[in-house]
């Protein structure tokens, strides 16, 4: 078993790791400072700052207006405009940053070991998945030491400087615990609330991202920590990022041993690293110094210490870690949990290896070809019943099977809470539209709409309103922006936009971003792909074409909708074969509600389909496509179920899949009849 000392043992191992190699990086250090005293913001390479700069551009980091006229206010090179756009984003926060950032620390929970009868604060974590808690190995050496700590959240003052109530949850590493000395990373599982709910669900979890542009040199970071155990504290001020090694960061910011397990956060709030050490000065044999000129010695106070720079673990090399490690299917699809761009859920429900590339028979053709690449077919039924999941916009390039594997695991994660069986990921109906749709658009876009790479938010809401010729797709925005609350004439209307988005789809698309939790380059583009769709004739049948010709020939089907696919699932009902009914449909984060989308559906307005006997409609308010909803009032006989989805996942089918009531009706639906 791993003793208190032995933990503070690890702990003084990597504070000289680390110094090692700070020292190791002074002439990188040393010709870095050079530039900066020479007047370089951003002493990067241009290839990261330009990842840098397309980054916030792509994730609303600066504001599009901001951006373009900081570079067109004088003829600037490339790289001079890069670091332009870098530079708006740091010098002036949005409003949003503060709110944004009492969201961020929402996840983090100060860690307390329990040691001889008493309470010791010991380190700080937070939140990667609805289940996960990220922190340092030197905190949880392993899995019997994590079970003597337990974690606090909210442990924190409230607006009024007064102490919070804090909440605390026990860990579970018997259910996941993996380690790694080197990268210093332990990740646990984190037992659910009293109540039931899942950590994750209740205070909201980070998106872990293996892409690049999250942060370049000279830019600030902030770290949300407990300091020596103290109430949450956050470090904001005198802080920038210093240099970049392999698999860890060293920056200015002020933090205390306390902080171990940290987020470390770029000024959009997205995790950078995890902060494991603070940088000790060393003398020329490498021996740790105190603040005094002395030698650090064994029992001295860890204050005592001179600390030059602190160091995170980059949060890329720890994900590309755990991709790598070895796991039972159990927990690899834990890790899944923790999205998309962690790059974890490729294969996190892989079939066995005699199963590893499924094959399916073609019925038009009765020749047997690979799955992988192909509209995705299920097997005759599940319990009596045919489940086919619906997809939405956005899923070009995509493996169908990756993404039946996803919507699977979402709908596991959510009949698990409901105490239903979970079903395989082969008893799935998967019919992909996503390249089929993309390559409709493409041939009705002319003034070039659609795009290879993601644009910025505001060029791309132009470019698909200009290919409305009927102006449909303006409508569109604007009825969902009105629906959402937004002013539709006078002062108010324009408050807090700002000049440069004056025009009515500016202002519908900034008013949509600014009121829920999807971004704003995803609620043109979703938007644009359902206008497209109910406006142009081939697209719609390209589309529908294409979904029948992987549907089961007969039975039962209880379909499952998302977004656009909840608009082409009321029209496929309406050209079902003969021999297929529909007991239940799910729609969810759908844009049914509204007027400009069911009046041009092929049952000419908001008409409930014959065919379907039970209709589940489930919204998220912070959704800005499902704004419609609740979709009873419109549509007549439904059930209507409200969910709160993570954050920043407001529209993930992932998330509403997961929830317990929402899998509960198609697990119910799908027992024999």
């Amino acid at each position: 078993m791993v003793t208190i000392e032995k933990a503070r043992e690890e702990m003084a191992r990597q504070a000289a790791a680390a110094a090692q190699r700070y020292q190791a990086t002074s002439a990188e250090r040393q010709a870095i400072a050079e530039r900066m005293e020479a007047g370089t913001k951003y002493p990067d390479s241009r290839a990261s700052i330009a990842a840098r700069a397309g980054r916030l551009l792509d994730r609303g980091g600066v504001a599009p207006s901001a951006a373009v006229a900081g570079i067109h206010a004088e003829a600037l090179e490339m790289p001079d405009a890069y670091e332009r756009i870098i530079g708006a984003s740091n010098d002036m926060q949005a409003w949003s940053f503060l709110p944004r950032g009492t969201r961020a620390a929402s996840a983090v929970a100060r860690i307390t070991l329990r040691h001889n009868g008493r309470e010791l604060p010991h380190g700080t974590g937070f939140l990667v998945s609805p289940r996960l808690l990220l922190t340092n190995q030197h905190v949880f050496p392993d899995e019997d030491f994590t079970r003597r700590c337990f974690l606090e959240f909210n442990a924190q003052v409230t607006v009024d400087n007064t102490p919070d109530t804090a909440l605390r949850l026990e860990l579970d590493p018997a259910t996941f615990f993996t380690a790694d000395e080197h990268l210093d990373y332990a990740l646990v599982a984190v037992n659910p609330t009293g109540d039931g709910h899942l950590a994750g669900d209740v205070f909201g979890w980070h998106r872990l991202s293996r892409q690049l542009g999250k942060l370049v040199i000279g830019e600030p970071v902030n770290i949300i920590g407990h300091p020596n155990g103290r109430l949450k504290e956050i470090a904001l001020r005198d802080n920038a990022l210093q240099i970049r090694l392999e698999d860890f960061l060293q920056y200015r910011t002020d933090s205390e041993p306390g902080n171990s397990g940290s987020p470390v956060f770029n000024d959009q709030w997205e995790v950078v690293a995890l902060h494991h050490s603070g940088v000790p000065r060393l003398d020329p044999q490498g021996r740790v110094l105190r603040k005094d000129g002395q030698v650090w010695q064994p029992g001295d106070d860890d204050d005592t210490v001179e600390y030059v720079s602190n160091e995170g673990v980059r949060i890329s090399s720890i994900l590309k870690h755990l991709a790598a490690t070895a796991l039972d299917p159990a927990k690899r699809a834990l890790l899944a949990e923790m999205g998309p761009e962690s790059g974890l859920q490729q294969g996190t429900v892989a079939p066995s290896p005699e199963r590893a590339a499924p094959q399916r028979t073609d019925r038009a053709a009765e020749t047997t070809v690979p799955r992988t690449g192909r509209p995705a077919r299920g097997p005759a039924s599940v319990g009596g019943r045919h489940l086919v999941f619906l997809h939405g916009r956005s899923q070009q390039k995509q493996d169908p099977e990756v993404l039946r594997r996803n919507w699977t695991a979402g709908l596991n994660h959510g009949l698990t809470r409901a105490g239903i069986p979970a079903i395989d990921p082969a008893d799935a109906w998967f019919p992909y539209y996503g390249d089929r749709i993309i390559e409709a658009i493409r041939q009705r876009e002319a003034v070039g709409g659609t795009f290879e790479s993601a644009p910025p938010a505001a060029v791309a809401v132009e470019a698909f309103a200009a290919a409305s010729t009927t102006g449909s797709y303006e409508r569109l925005l604007v009825e969902a922006a009105v629906a959402a609350g937004m002013p539709q004439d006078g002062p108010a209307a324009m408050e807090g936009l700002g000049t440069a988005l004056a025009g009515p789809v500016h202002r519908a698309l900034s008013w949509l971003a600014a009121k829920t939790d999807v971004d704003a380059l995803t609620i043109a583009t979703v938007f644009r792909d359902v206008d497209a769709y109910l406006d142009d004739a081939e697209v719609r049948e390209a589309v529908l074409a294409q979904v029948l010709e992987t549907l089961p020939p007969s039975g039962e089907v209880v379909l499952v909708t998302h977004s656009l696919g909840t608009v082409v699932g009321v029209d496929l009902i309406e050209r079902l074969p003969d021999g297929l009914s529909v007991p239940l449909l799910v729609t969810a984060g759908s844009p049914l509600g509204m007027d400009t989308v069911h009046s041009r559906l092929l049952v000419g307005g908001a008409k409930r389909p014959e065919r379907v006997s039970n209709w589940v409609n489930v919204w998220c308010p912070t959704d800005a496509v499902a704004v419609g909803c609740p979709l009873h009032a419109t549509w007549g006989k439904l059930t209507d179920m409200a969910v709160a989805n993570a954050r920043d996942r407001a529209h993930s089918i992932e998330e509403y899949l997961a929830h317990p009531g929402v899998a509960a009706e198609i697990g119910h639906a799908l027992e024999p009849a």
